[in-house]
């Protein structure tokens, strides 16, 4: 028998998710693929962010502010717990501070909503923020934080009651050959469009687009504390002077190359491993700490200590927690292109790839995927 739907999203992440709400949500029939039970990718195994301050002035920023007012839905509709905390970047030396005053004075022309802090009024921000030789932070109102298992866990649930997608989990997709969508437990589905939103696991339906997308694999280490001590908030999501060098929206400051140099030189160590130190906390009352980044060959499946060591050993000098043991520790890999926000292709008409977001998932897809249907729905424009 062959079953029909309009659409197919392959892959249960963030991504897919977020076509499939989309989708959904314009009326379509869906039906959602996911190879394991649950998603257990890079989607589940992140920050949580929303994070719109780390995107470049324009159209990243502009697609990352239209995903925030979209998560704000969600978690209305969802039950889905979002902290509109806004994040502080520290400021401990002279050159970050710089470098937060450039971006600070920019900030109005390229569209942030930003705000330089004087040391007291950032402390009053924070009872976590370390006293000791802060120079002031540069404070956005526009970051949330969610906690991935959540909104993992919970956002399926919500799409088939909301919206009537029909959801395939534990189901692996063998084929797309359009119109028709096959899986490995015989099933087969007529749709009139596929998105292919499966990370690096694109691979097994179109290798040959795989092996030319430029994909690279980043595999990072994280950690989080367990629920801090009576009700205690660490309040904004909180981020380093390292920080500063890893986000592109950072690129427009001047000084950031002299900020960066002194990085290589005097911290080789934590730009070898690619760490830049962040913290927010969840509904839990967990605090998730992180995080680094390796690539491709330097990739294995063994966590390394000094990566941890290196990432709480930056941390003291950021924030002190009422409970700062470590309860969990993990690792992800998520596919990343080097110069793309995200890849794209189209291996058939009207079955398109649309994956690898980089780190950045939680803060584009729903940007992204409204963006990407209008495209594809526009006079057969393509995606």
């Amino acid at each position: 028998m062959i079953r029909r739907a309009d659409v197919a999203v392959v892959g249960g992440g963030i991504v897919g998710l977020a076509f499939a709400w989309t989708a959904a949500r314009q009326g379509h029939s869906v039906v959602l693929f996911e190879r394991d039970r649950k998603a257990q990718g890079a989607s589940v195994r992140n920050f949580g962010m929303v994070w719109p301050i780390g995107q470049s002035a324009g159209a990243p920023h502009a697609r990352a502010l239209r995903s925030r007012q979209l998560w704000a839905d969600l978690a209305d509709q969802a039950g889905i717990a979002l902290d509109p905390v806004g994040s502080l970047h520290l400021s401990y030396q002279a050159d970050e501070l710089a470098v937060i005053e450039e971006f600070a004075s920019l900030a109005p022309g390229l569209g942030f909503d930003v705000r330089l802090l004087t040391p007291s009024e950032t402390l009053a921000r924070s009872p976590s923020i370390n006293p000791d030789g802060l120079l002031g932070s540069l404070w956005s109102p526009t970051e949330a934080c969610v906690d991935p298992r959540q909104v993992i866990a919970r956002m399926p649930g919500f799409l088939a009651e909301a919206h009537g997608v029909t959801l395939r989990y534990g189901s692996v997709v063998t084929s797309v050959e359009m119109p028709e969508v096959r899986t490995a437990d015989g099933e087969r589905w007529s749709v009139e469009r596929a998105v292919i939103c499966g990370g690096a696991d694109f691979r097994t339906l179109f290798p040959e687009i795989f092996d030319g997308s430029g994909i690279r694999l980043c595999k990072l280490q994280m950690m989080r504390t367990p629920p801090q001590p009576s009700g205690w908030k660490l309040g904004p999501m909180l981020a380093g002077g390292l920080t500063l060098g890893h986000y592109s929206s950072f690129q427009a400051c001047p000084s950031l190359g002299a900020l960066k140099r002194r990085f290589a030189e005097t911290m080789p160590e934590y730009v070898g491993q690619g760490i830049h130190v962040m913290a927010s906390q969840n509904f839990l009352g967990e605090v998730v700490i992180g995080d680094s980044h390796e690539y491709d060959d330097a990739i294995d499946p063994f966590d390394k200590p000094e990566i941890d060591r290196l990432i709480l050993d930056y941390l003291q000098g950021l924030i002190r927690l009422p409970d700062d043991s470590i309860a969990a520790r993990w690792h992800g890999i998520y596919a990343k292109h080097p110069s793309k926000l995200i890849v794209r292709a189209e291996p058939q008409p009207e079955a398109k790839v649309v994956t690898a977001p980089g780190g950045a998932g939680m803060t584009l897809s729903f940007g992204f995927a409204e963006e990407l249907w209008k495209e594809w729905a526009a006079l057969g424009a393509p995606i």
